[in-house]
């Protein structure tokens, strides 16, 4: 039994990775199709006719370099906004034990259970107010306050975990508080900081709901609501959807590629002088 313990598990992992990534082979086959080819009955999974052009002609079918800008400028924005501000806010409360300081993390995390769809009506309403519709900085502003109370929860349990010795043994090398946090603090807390960084990336890049609210323009709207233009009330262009969709994947590969070094290397930042 011992010894069938090892194929069986790998035999075991790669139907869960083969379940978990076909619908993505799916969607790149269909991509690869050519149009007469998508609604053939019986339906094959396999293209007959490998159509490469797809990936090409959808730039010029679709505005998608417009709507990649578009998404990249207000995910990056978003979550550097997400990071500058949860990072100083979960580092105070992990090191003061002030009046309220366990309703004030139970009511951050009570901010997670409100769904965006819930207060869209008053986000249109305030932001029509001001008048900040079909505005950039309206759905970073919204996505950052969205995705703060996750940073937050995490880095004040990474945080928390960090040594306090550590830092007084610096302020006694005559670190300031702030040369503590940069020096000492956020190397080991690096990790935490990723995943934050991550989720509200991940979160803010497919993002729709709000974008489709408070943005109207073509030339404003992220990938997440533009690639919605394939879909017509009598036709759908799947090859061009399916296209455009493994196009909008290849960043946040690319991200979580780019990342991963950090977060092993984070691990042990700072640990060793």
């Amino acid at each position: 039994m011992q010894r069938l313990r090892v194929p069986v598990l790998m035999v075991l992992g790669v139907a869960v990775v083969f379940i978990a990534v076909s619908p993505y082979l799916v969607m790149l086959l269909t991509a690869l199709k050519p149009s007469d080819e998508l609604f053939l009955s019986p339906a094959t999974i396999v293209p007959q006719q490998w159509e490469w052009s797809n990936f090409i002609d959808v730039w010029t079918v679709a505005p998608i370099a417009t709507y990649l800008r578009n998404s990249l400028l207000v995910t990056v924005c978003a979550t550097a906004i997400v990071l500058v501000a949860a990072v100083p806010a979960a580092y105070y409360v992990a090191r003061h034990r002030f009046r309220g300081r366990t309703p004030f993390l139970l009511f951050v995390l009570l901010t997670q259970m409100i769904a965006p769809t819930a207060v869209l009506i008053g986000i249109y309403r305030q932001f029509r107010l001001v008048d900040m519709i079909d505005n950039w900085f309206a759905l970073i502003l919204v996505n950052a306050a969205f995705n703060m109370a996750f940073a937050v929860w995490i880095l004040v349990g990474f945080f928390s975990s960090i040594p306090e010795e550590l830092e007084e043994a610096a302020r006694l090398d005559g670190a300031t508080r702030f040369g503590v946090l940069r020096r000492i603090v956020l190397p080991l807390a690096g990790p935490g900081m990723v995943t934050a960084a991550i989720f509200t990336f991940v979160a803010v890049w497919n993002e729709y709901v709000l974008a489709l609210t408070l943005i109207s323009s073509d030339e404003k709207k992220p990938l997440s609501v533009g690639i919605t233009g394939f879909i017509g009330q009598y036709d759908v262009q799947y090859q061009y959807l399916f296209a455009t969709a493994v196009i909008g994947i290849v960043p946040v590969v690319i991200m979580f590629a780019l990342i991963e070094k950090k977060l092993a290397g984070g691990l042990t930042a700072g640990a060793v002088k």
